[in-house]
C-alpha cells in the first residue's frame, strides 16, 4: 500500500507540472523584469531573518 501511495503522489506531481507549465511560460515572458537595486533590497530582510534565527538559537542554549 505504501508503494501505491508513493506512485500516486508522483503521478499527481507530474500532472501538476503539466498543468502549471502554461502559467510558468506566461510569467517568464510577461513577468516583471529585475532592475538595479533589487538584490540589495532583498538582502536586507534576509539578513534580518538570519540574525533573528541566530539570536533565537543563542537564546535557547
Amino acid at each position: 500500500m505504501e508503494l501505491a501511495l508513493k506512485i500516486a503522489a508522483a503521478a499527481v506531481l507530474v500532472l501538476l507540472l503539466f498543468y502549471m507549465w502554461p502559467a510558468y511560460k506566461h510569467w517568464q515572458e510577461h513577468g516583471p523584469k529585475a532592475e538595479k537595486g533589487d538584490w540589495q533590497a532583498a538582502i536586507v530582510p534576509l539578513g534580518a531573518v538570519a540574525a533573528f534565527v541566530i539570536l533565537l538559537i543563542l537564546a535557547v542554549r
